[in-house]
């Protein structure tokens, strides 16, 4: 059918009040802590709610439903660890961050082992983030070009334009507001496509069933780990399967101890709580309401195989079905605020990444090397950072077009790059008294290295790189620092 004058009117209506919005936050930021932590006087509900907006990207409403489309519900094993990930943050991190004042995740690794490795680890979550976000950001281009026919460059500079001119000007308490808004946006959004789908689908509910029954569509555990048929070892371990139970529970709460416990992105929002208590409820809550979400885009998923029984190479890429479908089949008005959940996404996360790329950039690298610039000038710097960022981003995402595949997947495999190398060293600092400087940098340099292999050489299932990244890290990195230790008492 396609997007008609009602449709194109509630996007523009949620596009204008959403910037909107987020402007009404500008004459509340005086100082940097205001501008990067909203006062620490945000409530754990909202932060909870900021931290599932902040990771779910345009990347998991678009991509998470072809993943199932093409496959099964295994990816929620992946989630488990999400859950599970929380919980050690909250245990072995959060009790370090809230010792002292601190803005970013780096300042903890200069406190325990000084200002190089600061630099070293801010430096490598700049480059990494950036990629990643780039790709999150050329996601928005497949939906935006599909419901409006703007072009793919045109869609990204729309949605990277908007996002800017609320995040440029209310900071964190604008991003935190707005991600509690979009985020009832696009679940709202979500379920009323959800309802649309069984509605359009013959039979409703039970051709679902007896359709992706027959397939296995609802597995979710991979019971292979268990079957002697497969090995007579037990239990199995098949590190190219990225969706096993081991590679779900182990890779995925490690890879999420790393990407909630050491990235500037979700770290910012975590410091932002008015104490521990609350950051670790909030931590703790967003883990639950990320498993209810993946759990619902991945029936969205099952529920479109059902609906058109075709392979997704029909599509051109699994990434267009559920655009697609909301184009071409949904009834006007729902399908323009299922475009607008949709861009809700990919906004939240677009805005928190520039403020965390904003505020590691300004304190952990720039503030260190002129810290006799005032309040005021630090405030306008981060400004002027928040720009910048928005058009490397833009500029990534050109790039990105037509050179990846399945985009949830190639995001979280960037973002895998350079997690090992990050939480090796974290680790090495809270859990460790003998690590020191030397040694740590060394460590982060060979666990960077087997997670580049791992990346490029390798048919390991990015669900482990993160965990053999780190215990590369902190094994090295523990060595390194007793080896150098031993000679200087020598």
């Amino acid at each position: 059918m396609g997007l008609n004058r009602i449709d194109l009117l509630i996007i523009a209506v949620y596009l204008a009040g959403i910037t909107l919005f987020g402007l009404r936050f500008r004459k509340r930021q005086r100082t940097m802590r205001d501008y990067f932590l909203a006062d620490r006087n945000i409530p754990w509900w909202a932060i909870s709610l900021s931290i599932v907006a902040a990771e779910t990207s345009t990347l998991t409403i678009i991509s998470i439903p072809g993943l199932a489309y093409d496959s099964n519900l295994t990816f929620l094993q992946v989630v488990m660890g999400y859950v599970i990930g929380r919980v050690i943050i909250s245990f072995v991190l959060l009790p370090q961050y809230f010792r002292g004042e601190l803005y970013t995740a780096y300042q903890l690794i200069e406190r325990r082992f000084g200002p190089e490795l600061r630099t070293v680890t801010a430096g490598l979550f700049l480059l990494t983030r950036a990629a990643a976000e780039g790709v999150r950001v050329y996601a928005v281009s497949i939906v935006v070009s599909i419901a409006l026919g703007t072009g793919e460059i045109a869609s990204i500079a729309i949605i990277t334009l908007l996002t800017l001119i609320y995040t440029f000007e209310g900071g964190l308490g604008g991003d935190l507001d707005r991600c509690v808004v979009q985020t009832f946006i696009y679940v709202g959004g979500t379920l009323v496509g959800l309802v649309t789908i069984l509605h359009l689908v013959p039979c409703g509910w039970g051709s679902v069933e007896a359709i992706a029954g027959g397939l296995h569509k609802f597995q979710v555990f991979d019971v292979s780990i268990f079957d002697p048929a497969v090995s007579p070892h037990w239990p199995h371990l098949n590190l190219a399967k990225p969706y096993t139970l081991w590679a779900g529970v182990i890779g995925g709460a490690i890879f999420t101890t790393a990407s909630h416990g050491t990235d500037q992105l979700i770290v910012q929002r975590l410091l932002a709580a008015r104490n521990q208590r609350q950051s670790v409820l909030a931590l703790v809550a967003s883990g639950l309401a990320v498993f209810f979400q993946f759990g619902l885009f991945l029936l969205v998923g099952v529920m479109l195989f059902a609906y058109y029984r075709v392979p997704s190479s029909a599509f051109g890429r699994a990434d267009r079905i559920y655009p697609t479908f909301i184009v071409t089949r949904m009834p006007h008005g729902i399908a323009g605020l299922l475009i607008a959940a949709i861009l809700a996404a990919a906004m939240s996360n677009l805005s928190a990444a520039l403020n965390s790329l904003s505020s590691s950039a300004i304190m952990d690298l720039y503030v260190r090397l002129r810290p006799t610039v005032g309040e005021a000038g630090r405030l306008r710097l981060a400004r002027l950072a928040t720009v910048g960022w928005a058009m490397v981003l833009f500029g990534l995402a050109v790039l990105a077009l037509h050179r990846v595949g399945r985009v949830v997947e190639f995001g979280l495999q960037i973002a895998s790059v350079a997690y090992g190398a990050l939480l090796g060293v974290f680790l090495l600092g809270v859990l460790t008294k003998r690590a020191n400087q030397r040694g740590a940098i060394v460590g982060m340099g060979a666990g960077l290295a087997i997670e580049i292999y791992l990346w490029l050489g390798s048919s390991v299932a990015w669900t482990w790189w993160v965990a053999m990244g780190t215990s590369m890290t902190f094994a090295t990195g523990y060595a390194a620092s007793v080896l150098w230790r031993g000679k200087a008492k020598a």
